[in-house]
């Protein structure tokens, strides 16, 4: 039911403008006051300023501090993908658009809704934080505790943040690669779109919303259905997956200082599964089904004061997964949640000098059905002190973390960031991680109350000009990141059916180089290219699935008489598929070539062309991926 809903929508003809929080306008406000006093050569120290001869529109992250602050003024790798360009990309897989970000690699075991896994400069999957309007969403009841973005369409995303390196400083747990945040549309108006292609796959999503500066109240919601192909690659039988997700968001300003805010989430997702059935239990067709049911929001308090800034909110997650075989009887399932209570502020004290601080306290649960009902918490403070000084930017801070299993973590971490010439920077940081042990580890069958946080510590350096998406940019930037406590299944005579221990050591290191150019009126050239080294200390063998080289060039078209025009090529160098470095995953190019054509003001038809020259390739092995694949839609406005 829930597609005809959507496509009842999609029938609308929407507009959109995307709404701002007070926070958000209130930093605008005084990003563009600091690009006028640049203009006019004031370049006396002001709060959270950035000079720049050449100013450029800001690029607002939460991922670097926790708050909204310039890209421009912290000193640490920050990617943001904005829901313009989540649309020119088109279609509803997160991995299209995250294939756009320096040291980001991934793999998928078959079609879209599989799980999918997002390695971070070589960092284990579960070791990256993932964020939806700022509320943890890692499912606490998975033995390692990450995030599945099989579990996640763009259709209701409204902004990807993206931060790479260790920052557990700010963050807590979990930010050893790095983090992401995405945010849900908020957009005045209405706006939808349908699409439909190969494999009879259906898209569609729509986003509305209300209000002005002062109250805002916005709904988005999204269908994806799809017949796929077997997810096992030696299989004939085809492997369908639906999801349905919807999002809300709210805002009221209670004062010119007080905002109340809100948002909650619903996704639920069928997928299809291949197993590994018996006699010979490898990798086959079968039956079997996954059902995953997930929920998450916050409410909270915001005050904007003159010289201090504070956000309260209580938020919740929960993650519920059912597997069936194909009689429809239950195999496994598990239910993990998290509750949630945080503050945040900055005080600027003087001058360019600011304080940033925030704590917060966290209760983890979960069950399976091997596994009885168990919970945890650990609570957590931090301090960071800024500095900005015309175009210098200088943080530092240190973190205290207390886990009623492990006990006390401190963590440490700092940036700077240099403007100098036409619209150049140099930047740096420092951070280090940490991964609380999962409730699975700590408490299953398998569990050790034993165990040690996984703890790293991260270094990068670049130099960058302009930024993404304009202009003339130009980044280079190295990176390292040693990890020690990994947590790895193993056995002991204590315990011969297995255990979790500390044992595990690795290394990540490398280079992300991006490139953008304005080639003439409406036609704009960029890439990106990694190279990541990412080894286990222990054996000195390649970690599994992470390719020492990958990249993405992508350009775009766009004419003055509504005509689109755009392509992404994706390449991906050799990797191993397991930890004994025995099976090999073989590199691959994949080219996508898309097309809009605006009919008005309104209406645009897009289309694009997946995997152009329909390569056979594997991002894990034996699992199948998609050929050749044609889509076209219709996105609405008003």
């Amino acid at each position: 039911m829930y597609k005809y809903l959507l496509l009842i929508s999609a029938s609308a003809v929407p507009g959109a403008a995307y709404a701002q929080t007070a926070s958000e306008q209130a930093l605008e406000e005084i990003i563009a006051a600091q690009d006028e006093a640049n203009e006019a050569g004031d370049q006396q120290a002001t709060v959270g300023s950035y000079r720049s001869s050449a100013p450029a529109e800001a690029i607002i992250t939460v991922t670097a501090n926790g708050l909204g602050t310039d890209l421009r003024n912290t000193g640490q790798s920050v990617t943001v993908i904005g829901r313009e360009e989540i649309e020119t990309i088109q279609g509803a897989d997160p991995a299209r658009a995250l294939a756009r970000v320096p040291g980001l690699s991934l793999s998928r075991s078959g079609g879209v809704g599989t799980v999918t896994s997002v390695n971070v400069r070589g960092a284990n999957p579960d070791q990256l934080l993932v964020l939806v309007d700022g509320v943890r969403v890692a499912d606490q009841a998975s033995p390692s505790g990450g995030f599945d973005f099989g579990n996640l369409l763009l259709g209701t995303a409204g902004k990807i943040d993206v931060l790479r390196g260790s920052n557990s400083t700010i963050w807590g747990s979990e930010a050893v690669g790095g983090v992401i945040d995405i945010s849900t549309r908020a957009e005045r108006g209405m706006t939808a779109s349908v699409e439909y292609g190969s494999r009879d796959t259906l898209f569609a999503s729509a986003a509305a919303g209300a209000g002005n500066d002062n109250a805002f109240i916005g709904l988005t919601g999204s269908w994806f259905e799809t017949d796929g192909f077997s997810a096992a690659a030696s299989g004939t039988e085809a492997d369908g997956s639906k999801q349905f997700a919807i999002g809300s968001s709210a805002f009221l300003n209670l004062t010119p200082s007080l905002e109340l805010f809100a948002h909650g989430n619903f996704a639920e997702g069928d997928v299809e599964i291949d197993g590994f059935p018996a006699p010979d239990f490898v990798l086959a067709d079968t039956d079997d089904t996954q059902k995953t049911t997930r929920y998450w929001g916050d409410v909270g308090l915001a005050y904007y004061g003159n010289d201090l800034t504070l956000r309260a909110a209580y938020s919740l997650s929960d993650t519920k997964r059912a597997n069936r075989d194909g009689s429809g009887a239950e195999t496994f399932a598990s239910d993990g949640r998290s509750d949630r209570i945080s503050l945040r502020g900055e005080y600027r004290l003087l001058g360019g000098l600011s304080l940033a601080f925030g704590g917060d306290h966290e209760w983890t649960e979960f069950e399976t059905s091997f596994d009885t009902a168990a919970e945890t918490e650990i609570s957590g403070a931090y301090a960071q002190l800024g500095w900005v000084m015309g175009r210098l930017a200088v943080h530092g801070g240190a973190r205290v973390d207390d886990h009623e299993q492990f006990g006390t973590h401190v963590s440490f971490g700092g940036d700077v960031s240099y403007g100098f010439g036409d619209d150049w920077r140099v930047r740096g940081s420092v951070g280090e991680g940490f991964k609380a042990p999962t409730l699975y580890q700590l408490l299953s069958f398998y569990g050790n109350t034993e165990l040690e946080p996984e703890e790293s510590t991260s270094y990068d350096l670049g130099v960058e000009k302009g930024q993404r998406g304009s202009g003339l940019h130009l980044a280079l930037t190295g990176f390292r990141r040693d990890s020690d406590n990994l947590i790895g299944f193993g056995v002991t005579p204590e315990r011969p059916s297995g255990v979790y221990l500390n044992t595990a050591r690795a290394r990540a290191q490398g280079i992300e180089a991006e490139a953008g150019f304005d080639l003439a009126p409406g036609l704009r050239l960029a890439g990106i290219y990694s190279y990541v080294d990412a080894e286990d200390r222990t054996t000195d063998l390649d970690l599994a699935r992470r390719p020492k080289h990958f990249g993405t060039i992508y350009g775009d078209w766009i004419s003055d008489f509504g005509l689109g025009l755009g392509a992404d090529l994706r390449l991906v160098g050799a990797s191993w598929d397991n930890a004994s470095n025995t099976v090999r995953l073989e590199g691959y190019e994949l080219l996508d070539v898309r097309a809009s054509f605006g009919l008005g003001d309104n209406l645009e038809l897009f289309g694009r062309v997946e995997n152009v020259f329909d390569t056979d390739y594997q991002t894990v092995a034996g699992y199948g991926t998609a050929g050749r694949s044609v889509f076209g839609g219709i996105r609405a406005k008003m």
